[in-house]
């Protein structure tokens, strides 16, 4: 970071649980505790983008920060529905973008939340910004003993020390990131045909090495000590056309708009930090060595007050609301999976498709059976959709960075 202004860094939620309020309790005490608070050439400033709809949630769920928070932190920035209008409107009549296009960086779904972050994040003259989740905590927990070992992390300082050299920085995670429950197979499904499920939903995070290790825990993935013990960053290298990062515990350099690029996904489909990865390949990208834990089943709200559990619990598929979330991430990821293969692998592209086709009939019938939902059988419509219309998504992927650019050359300019 610069020593001789004062730097200002944006802190940005993509939000929609009424658990927001604790989680950025949590992190204020952690940003006061490691001197971020304290030190007058750092400007702290908050923006949060809320979902009402999400969990029928009220606009003072995320406005009403105590008093002895607010004094914590420079500036506060709530963007709902009226704040986003507002912009549109100012965009529109500074001639920097049309009405069609207002869609492409405002519109709905998670890319949209994040978009309206960034944006208001650079307008507002901000630094650097890191995005947090609203079910990520900052602590780390390992499984090197007979019971877990927690301890605190300094996710904001760790992106500070490193994001003025990068273009991105993000951190690690660990906790239940997968939504894959643990499972015990058997004649209904075996281990191998759940594999050949994954093999044709997944991409290339979310693969059958990594989640048979996290399905072995239980469901959790610990964080790894040698990355705790580390005070390196370290350069993340191209894969497959990506260079992979998380959509939170991650920091953006806005320093020079012209470099940054806006999140993408594919409407109703996740994706939106996969699908900038495959924009990163000439920008540096740093993981930096923190952890956030991630609290995917709302398990573990209890952490924000002190109680750190000896043990975590295995997350079974012996519930509707576990299957359900399974279902759901699911759905999401065949959602996504044609336009990263039309964006990664053109060539291979349909012969993949095929060869999805092939895995998803012969698993789905056993995933339904498995799990007394054949709801299941609809992630090979969804593949049939998301192919079908895969074109027009990729088409809007590159509009969305036309038009996302001629509002930072704006920026850039004023």
């Amino acid at each position: 970071m610069q020593e001789d202004k004062i730097v200002k860094i944006g802190i940005g939620f993509a939000t929609g649980r009424k658990s927001f309020q604790k989680v950025l309790r949590t992190y204020i005490h952690t940003w006061k505790e490691s001197g971020l608070v304290e030190n007058n050439r750092i400007s702290l400033n908050l923006f949060v983008a809320y979902d009402l709809i999400y969990h029928k949630t009220e606009v003072t769920d995320y406005t009403d920060i105590p008093p002895e928070l607010v004094k914590q932190i420079n500036s506060s920035t709530f963007i709902g529905s009226v704040a986003i209008k507002e912009e549109i409107d100012y965009l529109i009549r500074e001639n920097v973008i049309n009405i069609n296009e207002v869609r492409l960086i405002f519109g709905r779904g998670y890319a949209a939340k994040r978009n309206a972050v960034l944006y208001n994040a650079i307008k507002q003259n901000m630094d650097y910004l890191v995005f947090l989740d609203d079910d990520e905590y900052p602590m780390a927990v390992t499984n090197t003993r007979n019971t877990v070992i927690w301890g605190g992390q300094e996710v904001l300082s760790n992106h500070l020390k490193n994001i003025s050299h990068a273009d991105i920085t993000h951190g690690n995670h660990c906790g239940y990131i997968s939504p894959i429950p643990y499972m015990e197979f058997n004649d209904t499904m075996t281990e191998a045909d759940f594999r050949t499920f994954i093999e044709a939903i997944s991409n290339d995070i979310v693969n059958w090495d990594t989640l048979k290790t996290v399905m072995k825990n239980g469901g959790v993935t610990y964080a790894d000590t040698r990355i705790l013990t580390s005070n390196d960053a370290i350069e993340v290298q191209e894969v497959n056309h990506s260079k992979f990062i998380s959509g939170a515990n991650l920091g953006i350099n806005l320093t020079e708009p012209r470099r940054i690029f806006p999140f993408y996904n594919p409407p109703g489909a996740r994706g939106e930090d996969t699908f900038l990865s495959t924009c990163l390949g000439e920008r540096k990208v740093l993981r930096v060595p923190c952890y956030t834990f991630h609290d995917g089943f709302s398990t573990y709200n209890d952490l924000l007050e002190g109680v750190l559990p000896l043990r975590l619990k295995f997350i079974r598929a012996d519930t509707e609301e576990i299957t359900t979330r399974f279902y759901n991430a699911c759905i999401g990821w065949i959602r996504y999976k044609p336009l990263l293969l039309y964006i990664t692998d053109r060539e291979g592209y349909e012969e993949k498709i095929e060869e999805m086709r092939v895995q998803l009939n012969a698993t789905l019938p056993k995933i339904c059976a498995y799990f007394g939902q054949p709801d299941f059988m609809k992630v090979l419509d969804e593949l049939e959709k998301y192919h079908g219309n895969v074109e027009k998504h990729y088409r809007e992927f590159h509009e969305t960075q036309r038009v996302w650019a001629k509002i930072m050359e704006h920026f850039a300019r004023s």
